[in-house]
């Protein structure tokens, strides 16, 4: 089959993801988005490529997309891709055990985990100068540059000459055509294609609703907050052992026994809270985050988490947080089945929906985008 002309729905890092595999591939593609620029989850996120607690399932996949943004990072060097790996301080005796199960387990070598006493996890970050009993070191996680890496990555499709973007370009209606499908947009403008992707990300309703009914997505809440530059470097990205509760690479006995004996505070249990903190390029310090799941959601954010994070990064830290600069919320879309890793929902012969990576879009986007291109003959 010859090049085909894709034309791809939405502007986040699915999306944009979907066109690199396209383009990679010799084929020409257009991508619309309804806002100036992306500002859902892709651009609230810290950034991570996170390979630690992905479930086994997933850890080829993501490992594989580890490799695919460290070759992306050297190609575009606005990603800011950078191999830091990251750090978990585990403060209690049921966090250790955890710790410990997980740098002995059967994928510890491909993960890159090592159980630290706290001097050498001073030797790899020495900004971590607080109290834990020690650190379970990642070698393989990295972190991009969120709030810049779409437009570096569109810069780098425009130089192929086969790929468009259209910014503040609602679709309004995708119609299968037997041979390839029509996309309309809201400035009454038609784009023929032979594959129609859309990426809607936490958009449900609407053209997806049209398309696709209902799929087996949810939507989930998450706060997070930055600071003014930490003034050192921080080496590694950081989590604490409330985060072994929410990754599936994790579970198992020790974890359940963490659930069992030791009780998250009244704040963390409520926000189903685990930290996160990442260092942006700019020096500022990214940390997260809470998880809420009922709609509808509040449009405000929160105090009592940001002071519960504040508190451990600080106790980690062992030094007071410079100045919080942005506070802000975000959405994202998880498929309600734990084990799938996306969906893809076949709308008609050439129209495909593809959502809820389930806050790993960031961390599996390009892997997913090569994943769909194989699956759809790209």
């Amino acid at each position: 089959m010859g090049p085909m002309r894709v034309v791809i729905i939405g502007g986040g890092i699915l999306g944009t993801a979907h066109a690199l595999a396209a383009v990679r591939r010799g084929h020409e593609v257009v991508q619309l988005e309804r806002e100036p620029e992306a500002r859902g989850a892709t651009v609230r996120n810290f950034g991570l490529v996170w390979v630690s607690g992905r479930s086994a399932t997933e850890l080829d996949l993501t490992l594989r997309s580890r490799e695919l943004w460290e070759e992306l990072g050297g190609k575009v060097p606005g990603v800011g891709f950078r191999p830091a790996g990251s750090i978990t301080l585990v403060r209690t005796p049921e966090e250790l055990a955890v710790a410990s199960a997980a740098a002995a387990s059967d994928s510890a070598e491909a993960r890159g985990f090592e159980l630290l006493e706290p001097e050498r996890v001073r030797a790899i970050n020495p900004a971590l100068r607080g109290k834990y009993l020690a650190g379970l070191h990642c070698s393989t996680d990295a972190a991009v540059e969120s709030r810049q890496a779409l437009p570096a990555l569109r810069a780098y499709l425009a130089a192929s000459e086969r790929y468009s973007f259209h910014a503040g370009t609602e679709a309004r209606s995708v119609t299968d055509t037997g041979s390839g499908a029509t996309v309309l947009d809201d400035q009454g403008r038609a784009f023929t294609a032979d594959l129609v992707l859309v990426c809607p990300g936490a958009a449900h309703t609407g053209l997806t609703r049209e398309l696709v009914g209902a799929i087996p997505v949810r939507r989930v809440r998450l706060q997070m907050m930055q600071t003014a530059p930490l003034g050192e470097p921080l080496t590694t990205a950081v989590a604490d052992g409330d985060s072994f509760r929410y990754y599936p690479g994790f579970a198992g006995p020790e974890v359940d026994a963490l659930e069992r004996e030791q009780s998250q505070t009244a704040t963390a249990a409520e926000h189903r809270m685990q930290l996160l903190c990442v260092q942006r390029l700019h020096g500022g310090l990214t940390i997260g985050d809470t998880h809420e799941y009922t709609e509808p959601f509040a449009f405000d954010v929160d105090e009592a988490p940001y002071e519960h994070l504040t508190s451990v990064t600080e106790e980690l830290l062992g030094r007071k947080l410079p100045p919080i600069v942005r506070r802000w919320a975000g959405v994202y879309s998880q498929n309600v089945d734990p084990a799938a890793i996306v969906t893809r929902a076949e709308a008609d012969q050439h129209v495909w929906v593809i959502t809820g990576p389930g806050g790993r879009g960031m961390t599996l986007g390009p892997a997913l985008g090569e994943e769909t291109a194989d699956l759809l003959g790209l």
